[in-house]
């Protein structure tokens, strides 16, 4: 069985008509997974790719890209947020193109021992590099009030503080060490509605990207890519709800000058943003400036159907 037909890469034809691979240029893969992306790419252009992916298990595809594309091709073991150090070690330092698909990949998901889905009975892990705390660990330890903030400011789940407090009724009884377990935790907390989606939807998202600490990882990859970009170099970024889109948004707004007034985060975000980087702007926005995927894609990936693919074109150097 293929597993690279089965994980379809999204927008994957707007990618690469944003992306425009030139013969000899440097593209940055920055979130592998099964390696759609980056086989486009070099199926695409004479160029290179290398990719970057905090999942030891994905060197699997990576071997095969190897082979189809020898010379052409480096996979690097690594979190994106480190994007700069990684490709130094290999002594790149300007690229033509990154691209960047958040989230939690559909392969990840399908592996119910990944403990990303309540879809599937697994173990509790959700740990993306494999390494570090699990979602068993933090369920075990973690506060109500500490649960409840993960819930709420990264799931958005309106009823963050009723999980939490049934989680610790239940955890009492017995440990949480199971994904169907937490599910039917979070499921007696919300009772769930007709044709609504999973009531532990939010809660294990919030939790997802609590342990991977995803957030941090997204901004620091940006500034790092406006670093690594040459004039003209393109950056892509694919999201799947709304936190992650509102991060890259910030930041796209930001550094080509359009971070506006009326934001009550504007103080924060002009500080955070311009404390790591300077000569604003330093992108171009296109017009449009985000994408979503078309009617004909929707019906053959589903996963399709949350994404936004949002790009900017870089303009000078940095000094």
């Amino acid at each position: 069985m293929n597993s690279q037909i089965e994980h379809k890469p999204v927008m994957l034809n707007e990618m690469l008509d944003w992306l425009a691979p030139k013969e000899g240029g440097i593209y940055v893969d920055g979130t592998f997974g099964a390696g759609g992306y980056s086989r486009a790419i070099l199926k695409t252009a004479n160029c290179k790719v290398y990719a970057i992916d905090r999942d030891p298990s994905t060197k699997r595809f990576a071997e095969l890209l190897e082979k189809e594309f020898p010379n052409r091709f480096v996979w690097i073991l690594g979190n994106f947020a480190d994007m700069c150090e990684l490709l130094a070690s290999h002594g790149v330092n300007n690229v033509d193109g990154i691209v960047l698909d958040l989230g939690v990949s559909s392969m990840q998901l399908d592996i119910a021992e990944r403990g990303f889905s309540f879809r599937n009975d697994g173990a509790l892990d959700m740990r993306m590099s494999s390494e570090g705390i699990s979602a068993a660990d933090v369920i075990a330890s973690a506060g109500i009030d500490e649960l409840a903030d993960i819930f709420y400011y990264y799931g958005e789940e309106k009823a963050a503080r009723r999980v939490a407090r049934a989680i610790d009724v239940a955890r009492k009884t017995q440990p949480i060490t199971r994904t169907l377990q937490l599910a039917e935790i979070i499921r007696g907390a919300i009772p769930s509605k007709q044709g609504k989606t999973h009531p532990a939807t939010r809660s294990f998202q919030g939790l997802r990207i609590y342990i991977n600490q995803e957030f941090d990882a997204i901004e620091s990859a940006l500034f790092a890519a406006e670093k690594l970009l040459g004039a003209s170099g393109k950056l892509i970024v694919v999201s799947f709800h709304s936190l992650e889109d509102r991060i890259v948004k910030r930041f796209t707004h930001s550094r080509c000058g359009k971070l506006g007034e009326h934001s009550r985060h504007v103080p924060e975000l002009r500080d955070k943003f311009r404390k790591n980087a300077v000569n604003a702007p330093s992108f171009f926005l296109p017009k449009p400036e985000k994408r979503t995927a078309n009617e004909k894609e929707l019906k053959i990936n589903p996963r399709a159907r949350s994404a936004t693919m949002r790009m900017i074109t870089r303009g000078g150097v940095l000094q």
